[in-house]
């Protein structure tokens, strides 16, 4: 799945959470969220290297919560870029173009922003 049809489906289901729970997504509470999910990483990333509490959870079970937050992040950065009409595959190629970062003519990031 390509990061627009991804970002695409995680709109409709961010708007079908927002109605479920009478939630008004304005531009803070795009911000605000990301802060909340990025929080929501960093703890379980602590408890993963023994920094924090583990509250009883297993080995595997913080390090499927660590790979599900790290999820909740990414998809509310594409919630956020939606949100401000950004396209992030053309913007995360054009970025690492300006680092001189050859994609090459066979590369997918070429076809997605051609």
């Amino acid at each position: 799945m390509d990061l627009a049809r991804l970002q695409a489906h995680v709109r409709a289901r961010s708007e079908q959470y927002a109605v479920e729970n009478a939630i008004v997504r304005d531009p803070a509470w795009f911000l605000l969220k990301l802060q909340e999910e990025v929080g929501e990483l960093v703890q379980v990333y602590l408890m993963r290297a023994g920094q924090a509490r583990d509250k009883g959870l297993s080995s595997e079970e913080l390090d499927d919560r660590f790979r599900l937050e790290l999820s909740d992040v990414l998809c509310q950065v594409l919630l956020i870029a939606d949100e401000h009409g950004v396209d992030c595959e053309a913007e995360v190629v054009a970025r690492y173009r300006s680092w001189g970062y050859d994609f090459g003519p066979d590369d997918p990031a070429v076809a997605m922003v051609t």
